[in-house]
């Protein structure tokens, strides 16, 4: 049997886990912390299924109507109770 993939979905953007010198050049583009970055989960299936850990920066490229492509980074954090 084979195993869904959320990334297969047409309606789920590309997700993909930045390198340290793209997170460091987009911190200063904005110049902002890492942790002023939206948060996503750790927990949450589709950072589960790129393998993401705490701490990374995942960067999701959507389709736009206006810019062809538009990208938003999220953090990945930890579970809160």
């Amino acid at each position: 049997m084979t195993k869904f993939k959320l990334l297969d979905h047409e309606s789920v953007p590309y997700h993909e886990i930045i390198d340290d010198d793209e997170v460091a050049d987009l911190l200063l583009a904005y110049s902002i912390e890492k942790e002023q970055l939206p948060k996503i989960r750790v927990d949450d299936p589709i950072v589960n299924e790129i393998g993401a850990k705490l701490g990374d920066v995942v960067k999701i490229t959507r389709k736009s109507q206006t810019a062809t492509e538009a990208y938003y980074y999220r953090l990945v954090i930890g579970i809160i109770e």
